[in-house]
């Protein structure tokens, strides 16, 4: 019997035969390389078996020898299935375009909910959102990289802190989570202030308490600077010192930087490939060919299709291959020297808080080995040195 799926792709025949010599007419068709199968013998002497359907003409050729009768009974497999389909074409167009409708309406956004935000700060999100294109009735088929959409609105609106990008079906979850400024403690006990590192007074801002320093005195880590201690002799009361004493301290960094280097950069050109992903299997729509590039870097955005829903195991790729050249940079020494001093301040702002800044900067030691400017460098930083601590 030949494989029942093969034989339905193909198209299989159910023949009967009926009258004399039939079994002259069975010997003929295996002499021909006619492949039957599921022979059936009835008691009037006819007999009903399957032919495949590419075997008809041989058939109708072997029976004209015999004085037998033959009919078809019926056709079976899929290209008798596509004929009858073909003969209802009005009911296949419309199950065609029912489903690609659905899988439509399955790819637009009809919702978007955003949850943890005030209405002013819901306000700016959707507002950024329908300059990303995503509203109520546009296509989220090209918008799905969820990590830009939150990489974006984390950017965008200054006052959240996080915020959590789903999507569910056609909607889009937004879960907010807004920046909040810590309340002040009401009650505060009674504290100085105190120095948090060498350095020579800048300014001093005092709210509360009595200051021990002046504008250009130098002071040691540990050193009271503005006491919580205010009043003499009985009316000597206890308070919490607050303010704001900036102070002239000191770093010493070390930075290097090459005078030769080779990087890769782009030349401008580029090329798209466009195919569609059916699980494993992807079939290329447009963009054929070889790039034709030395080097390169490939960026692949991959967009899945849904329906109703669901995730369906089909998608849109879109790759953009970009031509990479290298490109090697020679700097004078000058050059490489600023280029370092720039890489040493970063590295200090990294470590200083964000209300401080860099007053001055000396260049202690300069030099070139293997082909690199190295320095140390000498900054002089204005930040504020108090903190407070607790009177015992």
């Amino acid at each position: 019997m030949k494989n029942r799926w093969i034989t339905f792709l193909s198209g299989r025949v159910l023949v009967k035969a009926d009258g004399q010599g039939l079994e002259l007419l069975l010997n003929k068709m295996t002499r021909d390389g006619i492949a039957i199968w599921r022979v059936k013998r009835f008691k009037t002497g006819a007999m009903l078996f399957y032919i495949s359907l590419q075997d008809i003409h041989k058939l109708r050729k072997a029976a004209r020898r015999f004085k037998c009768r033959i009919s078809f009974v019926r056709g079976e497999g899929a290209p008798f299935l596509l004929k009858r389909l073909f003969k209802n074409s009005g009911f296949l167009g419309g199950m065609i375009i029912f489903f690609i409708l659905i899988t439509v309406l399955s790819n637009i956004t009809w919702g978007i909910e955003i949850k943890g935000a005030n209405p002013e700060t819901e306000h700016k999100i959707r507002k950024e959102l329908t300059k990303m294109g995503i509203s109520i009735g546009n296509s989220h088929f090209l918008n799905q990289d969820l990590e830009k959409i939150q990489r974006n609105l984390t950017e965008r609106v200054d006052n959240i802190t996080w915020i959590g990008v789903e999507l569910k079906g056609t909607t889009f979850h937004f879960q907010v989570v807004e920046k909040t400024e810590p309340k002040e403690q009401e009650a505060r006990s009674p504290s100085h202030l105190i120095a948090t590192k060498k350095a020579v007074i800048e300014k001093l801002f005092v709210e509360k308490g009595k200051p021990l320093v002046k504008v250009n005195q130098f002071v040691e880590k540990g050193q009271i600077l503005v006491s919580g201690t205010i009043g003499e002799g009985e009316t000597t009361k206890k308070v919490s010192a607050q303010g704001e004493i900036l102070g002239k301290t000191w770093y010493q960094t070390h930075a290097e930087f090459p005078l030769r280097s080779t990087f890769q950069v782009f030349s401008g050109e580029e090329k798209r490939t466009h195919a569609l992903k059916f699980g494993s299997f992807s079939v290329p729509v447009w963009g054929f060919g070889k790039t034709g590039f030395k080097s390169f870097e490939v960026e692949t955005e991959v967009y899945p299709v849904r329906f109703l829903g669901w995730q369906l195991p089909i998608a849109y790729v879109e790759k953009t291959v970009r031509a990479t050249e290298e490109y090697e940079r020679s700097l004078t020494k000058k050059q490489a020297q600023e280029a370092a001093r720039e890489l040493a301040r970063r590295d200090l702002i990294k470590n200083i808080s964000e209300d401080a800044r860099i007053d001055d900067e000396i260049i202690l030691h300069e030099e070139v080995e293997n082909g690199k400017v190295k320095l140390t460098i000498y900054f002089q930083v204005i930040e504020n040195i108090a903190k407070e601590k607790p009177i015992t």
